[in-house]
């Protein structure tokens, strides 16, 4: 017996135990059973205190999340004599020589243990063997979104807490302290989402291979900031939707001043549309700031498709008349509009039409046609501001098709309209 324990001392791979480790007999019982091995299952107590909610991804539909978490449990293996009944606290170094529970988190992407400047475990026992163990932890788990109502949407996510190894036979998981076993820190919050509720909730998952098992929920839910996407999608598309509509108020013949503004509405709308789609993620259903884009989008590609109407309808009108005026010594008789779309000036006399009239076969006659006007191109002049200011607004009312008139009414209306229904819905 002499030599053995002479021999153990000049053993150099063997490590002495700790004081802390004699006084809890670590070294006489096998931890790597569960306590009460064989008989009921160890019920283990867990509480939570959020830190903080550091992401929430759309695109990855994940979050993730900062917490402290607690298991409480009886090992009756670690009980040890104390006068003044005084807890023991360790570090992680008596973690690996111990039992504790194999708590993981479901649908977990990503997690670790905070280590700066050491690693953040805590171990602390009592006399009669209860432990508290405790962690700080990040963790980035999965959260099914349902983005249908994007962005007018509350999204409900869950970090769920499991046994590993052992089924509900072996161990019991349970909320430490009921619905107040769950708590969060005053000062959390996100700069897209309202935190609404937190709530702790448990129930029983099960495992064709392995059985049943406790689990815990830590739900959440989040209500989305509307303002941001108010100033970066639903204004714009509005301030589009009424641009579009000046083009009903431009005369008809000024045609690069509605193509242009037609087509720059549309482009502007497309780039609204992509800003937007590029920041979500590729799901095969309909939100609701798509319903409201592509609306918008459509009165605004119907303002151009107008136009094209208008520009269409207003040639072959123009073709009837001139088929009725017929021809006379190879020269036209127009109107002012018509004249105006030649030389883009107001003509609004028949004086000053005859003083400018047009030649469509010879450039000659055009010659000739203002030769004779310059001795009298003062005095017209003169009598054309004094009519222009009373008959612009004929002139305007004039020139514009039916098409333009009824579209100053319909599109505003319906917009309108469609709004009214939008906001309603998904407000």
């Amino acid at each position: 017996s002499k030599r053995e324990i002479k021999m153990r001392k000049l053993d150099s791979t063997k490590v002495r135990p700790l004081k802390s480790e004699q006084l809890l007999r670590i070294e006489d019982h096998d931890f790597a059973l569960r306590p009460g091995f064989g008989g009921s299952p160890i019920p283990v107590g867990i509480d939570v205190q959020v830190e903080s909610i550091d992401r929430i991804s759309e695109v990855d539909m994940d979050f993730t999340m900062t917490l402290y978490l607690r298991h409480y449990w009886k090992d009756e293996r670690l009980s040890f004599p104390s006068t003044k009944n005084k807890s023991m606290t360790f570090d992680g170094r008596l973690i690996k020589k111990i039992w504790v529970p194999d708590v993981f988190f479901v649908h977990s992407k990503r997690s670790f243990i905070h280590d700066t400047t050491v690693e953040n475990v805590m171990l602390r026992v009592y006399p009669d063997g209860n432990v508290l163990f405790s962690l700080r932890i990040t963790v980035s788990a999965m959260c099914f979104m349902d983005f249908s109502r994007f962005p007018l949407d509350t999204q409900n996510c869950s970090l769920e807490l499991e046994s590993y190894a052992y089924n509900e036979d072996d161990l019991m998981l349970y909320w430490k302290h009921g619905n107040e076993s769950l708590s969060t820190d005053e000062h959390i919050s996100l700069s897209q989402f309202f935190i609404e509720e937190f709530s702790a909730s448990s129930g029983l998952a099960f495992y064709s291979s392995t059985g049943w098992y406790n689990r815990l929920f830590i739900n959440f839910a989040l209500r989305r900031h509307i303002f941001f996407f108010v100033l970066q999608s639903y204004f714009p598309a509005m301030l589009m939707v009424m641009l579009s509509w000046v083009s009903f108020w431009i005369d008809r013949r000024a045609v690069p001043a509605r193509v242009s503004l037609g087509i720059t509405t549309v482009l502007t709308m497309s780039t609204i549309i992509t800003g937007v789609s590029a920041s979500m993620p590729q799901v095969s259903y309909i939100k609701a700031v798509d319903v409201y884009l592509w609306i918008s989008f459509l009165f605004v590609f119907l303002s151009v498709i107008e136009y094209a109407a208008v520009n269409y309808l207003t040639t072959i009108e123009e073709r009837k008349q001139l088929k009725k005026r017929g021809k006379a010594s190879g020269t036209y008789s127009i109107d002012a509009v018509q004249a105006m779309a030649f030389d883009g000036c107001y003509h609004d006399t028949d004086a000053d039409m005859d003083l400018t009239a047009f030649s469509v076969r010879c450039e000659d006659n055009l010659t000739r046609a203002r030769a004779a006007s310059i001795p009298n191109l003062s005095a017209t002049r003169i009598k054309r501001k004094r009519s222009l200011k009373g008959n612009v607004g004929r002139i305007i009312l004039q020139n514009n098709h039916v098409i333009d008139t009824y579209s100053r009414i319909i599109f505003p209306s319906v917009y309108i309209v469609f709004n009214f229904f939008y906001w309603g819905l998904y407000i």
